[in-house]
């Protein structure tokens, strides 16, 4: 079975880089937005037998319940230790392989997964498959089994995570997929995802409801 963990900070302290372009309640709408269309993806690939989000706050969690996912609380030990953790407790649940995708990354879709799932397929039972971002962090990082190399999530992840394969003589194969490539970190992202192609409905939803507007994307 192929776990998904998605990592969500605090409400009050998630996506304060967005500011002063957004007010603390629309950052936090936002934050919810980003979640359900993550959440919704990962539950709509068939691939995936458990999604699951971890967070230390007792909102985030109760959204993630009716987006569909599970949600282990936990205080928050920073964001890799907080991954280590959950993927070690899915892994005694039966997780054989673990996906790790940010919050944040709401053009994600369920041909992204599939995508994912395959190419560790082709890799053989044990590899490593990274979806990097195009600031050079990590979007999503697929593990087989689920400490084939450590989480190493932040800036210039993706970097690190190629590090470690080589170090832990795993195969690695990387993906670049448009629908993880934004991560909604700066105002620029905002405007990034809004302008090109992929999911994303309930975020694009919301950024039009707060007068965000898309310029013609163009390939």
């Amino acid at each position: 079975m192929i776990a998904a963990l998605v990592p969500i900070k605090r409400l009050d302290a998630a996506k304060s880089r967005l500011r002063p372009g957004l007010a603390r309640d629309q950052l936090e709408q936002l934050t919810l937005a980003m979640l359900d269309d993550v959440v919704s993806a990962l539950c709509s690939a068939p691939e995936i037998g458990m999604v699951v989000v971890v967070t230390e706050d007792e909102r985030v969690a109760e959204a993630a319940r009716k987006a569909g996912a599970r949600a282990l609380v936990r205080t928050d030990a920073g964001l890799n230790a907080s991954l280590e953790a959950a993927a070690t407790a899915l892994a005694a649940e039966g997780a054989a392989a673990l996906l790790v995708v940010l919050g944040d990354v709401p053009g994600i879709a369920a041909s992204d997964v599939r995508e994912l799932t395959q190419a560790l397929a082709a890799l053989g039972p044990r590899g490593v498959v990274l979806a990097p971002a195009r600031d050079g962090g990590t979007a999503a990082l697929l593990r087989a089994p689920h400490d084939a190399i450590p989480a190493a999530f932040g800036p210039g992840s993706a970097e690190r995570h190629r590090r470690l394969a080589a170090e832990h003589g795993m195969p690695l194969r990387e993906l670049a997929l448009p629908g993880l490539e934004i991560d909604l970190d700066r105002p620029e992202d905002l405007d990034a995802f809004l302008s090109g192609p992929g999911a994303g409905p309930r975020t694009r939803a919301l950024l039009a409801h707060l007068g965000r507007e898309a310029a013609p994307w163009r390939p």
